[in-house]
């Protein structure tokens, strides 16, 4: 890895800030890929994390600190962390108003479009926020890269190379914005979630497309969690910008700039996976989960409360399944984890009362005095999540559209019994564990649950087979190389646009 700073912009920090009970100010470490792949990386460079204060307590440790600059705030991950305290209502007109009701839903296919959505003046005023939060990060970031350092000791030679690493939907106007500002700053964009192919892309306004488009294009280089959303961006920019495509080279060539195209797959720590998953608080849940499924098979989902995770359509693939093959009534029981998502938003709260509605359903349908058939929990409880994969039998992620869902990858690799995973073929992780799971069209109820039944009826030792290959390749690229190769990717494309003696400038 090439030495040097490494700037890295989320809307979530690797820290979060909580009140004790006598109002005193403690740190959490976050979770996630982008935390675990940078604690590995920082050994090697600087590393500063902008973040938004997301908050009350977020927004008193920024503002004690001078300049949002935390002392020691990377929470273990070797990182500096500036934590950015932007205005309430611009916070919530750009997180709420755009990134969560409006890029979420293109890039998933969410809307009920003979009813949603209405980009009146309303929706102005959101993106005005929203490109006032965006212009925020990539003011922070053009600061941040001023702690480079001088040239060289004599004032001669290279800056040490500055690279900023934009992250996701929240952020897409930060790359044009950062480059305006710091031509001699590497920039790369990772996108978490799908694209949205072009048609449906163009259900936003036009000039708001084009923006969308070319502040990502902004960036030297542009990574997504497979080839089928980095092709969907690709025909984006030829179709909606008119932006000349090789598709050869994977790159977009765009108001003299070139951006290269590429995928990196994000995996799981195996590891420190395997470890958590030891604790001595997983083994109580463990031990709790054993005793309600009482030895009947278990089939396990966890998910946000999400409206793209399919939860209801999951449930009512359950409900064909004892109706369709009685033979399991009495022998399984689906534990379905669920942990609240943004409930600000009206949609969101009407989807998991949808979800609570249909689990009482089944319950009334099929519920005897000595079985329960579903068992439904709506809170976050992690180490209640990883017992329930030590203890899958079948695994059911069914998303209607996913960026990639580490849930797939994480379950098998902590399955004790050998699971079978019945995936969505939408879900960005199909590419790397279709060929060991039993792919399902997320919309097809009657498939998803004649896929349960196969994968409740399948042999034990094929279903070990199975989880093993399905181990193996989840955990192939773990966040530690995720990062890395992100970084490498962007430094051949600098060099390439700006020349080998120094990958950062232009």
């Amino acid at each position: 890895m090439t030495p040097g700073r490494v700037l890295v912009a989320s809307n979530r920090g690797p820290v979060s800030f909580s009140r004790t009970g006598d109002g005193r100010l403690t740190a959490r470490r976050g979770g996630g890929g982008m935390v675990s792949g940078l604690s590995s990386v920082a050994g090697q460079a600087e590393v500063l994390w902008v973040c938004a204060a997301l908050s009350d307590a977020d927004r008193a440790a920024a503002g004690a600190a001078p300049g949002g600059y935390l002392e020691d705030g990377g929470g273990g991950t070797g990182s500096a962390v500036r934590m950015l305290d932007i205005p309430a209502a611009t916070f919530d007109r750009a997180y709420n108003g755009v990134a969560n009701s409006t890029l979420w839903f293109i890039h998933h296919m969410l809307y009920d479009t003979p009813n949603q959505p209405h980009f009146g003046l309303a929706f102005r005023r959101e993106w005005e926020s929203f490109r006032a939060y965006n212009a925020a990060f990539a003011a922070a970031l053009a600061d941040g890269a001023d702690g480079a350092g001088p040239p060289g000791p004599d004032g001669s030679g290279p800056r040490r190379p500055v690279r900023a690493m934009v992250q996701d939907y929240h952020l897409t106007l930060v790359p044009r914005m950062l480059a305006d500002l710091r031509p001699d700053v590497a920039i790369g964009y990772f996108c978490h979630t799908p694209w949205a192919p072009p048609d449906y892309f163009a259900i936003l306004p036009d000039d708001i497309a084009r923006e969308v488009l070319d502040g990502i294009l902004g960036a030297d280089h542009a990574g997504f969690q497979t080839q089928r959303w980095a092709d969907a961006f690709l025909d984006c920019c030829q179709q909606i910008l008119g932006a000349e495509v090789d598709r050869g080279g994977r790159a977009v060539h765009y108001r003299g700039r070139t951006t290269t195209v590429g995928v990196h797959p994000l995996g799981v720590d195996a590891h420190e996976l395997r470890e958590r998953a030891a604790a001595a608080d997983v083994q109580a849940q463990v031990e709790a989960l054993t005793a309600t499924a009482a030895g009947r098979k278990l089939i396990v989902r966890v998910d946000r409360t999400e409206l793209s995770k399919n939860i209801v359509r999951g449930l009512a693939a359950y409900r064909e399944l004892l109706i369709t093959y009685p033979q399991w009534r009495g022998r399984v029981t689906h534990l379905a984890f669920a942990y609240p998502s943004r409930h600000d938003l009206p949609e969101y709260r009407e989807y998991t009362a949808s979800v609570q509605r249909l689990a009482r359903e089944i319950l009334d349908e099929f519920g005897t005095e000595d079985w329960n058939p579903l068992v439904l929990q709506v809170n976050d409880d992690y180490p209640r999540s990883l017992a329930a994969y030590r203890l899958a039998d079948v695994l059911l992620v069914n998303p209607i559209r996913d960026g990639m869902n580490l849930v797939a990858k994480e379950g098998p690799l902590l399955s004790e019994r050998g699971c079978a995973l019945v995936l969505s073929r939408e879900a960005g992780a199909a590419a790397e564990l279709g060929e060991a799971a039993l792919l399902v069209n997320p919309y097809d109820v009657s498939g998803t649950a004649q896929a349960l039944h196969e994968a409740l009826d399948m042999p034990a030792a094929e279903r070990q087979r199975r989880c093993g290959m399905l181990a193996k390749a989840g955990s192939a690229v773990s966040p530690h190389d995720w990062f890395a190769d992100q970084l490498s990717a962007l430094d051949e494309a600098a060099r390439r646009a700006h020349g080998p003696a120094n990958p950062a400038g232009r």
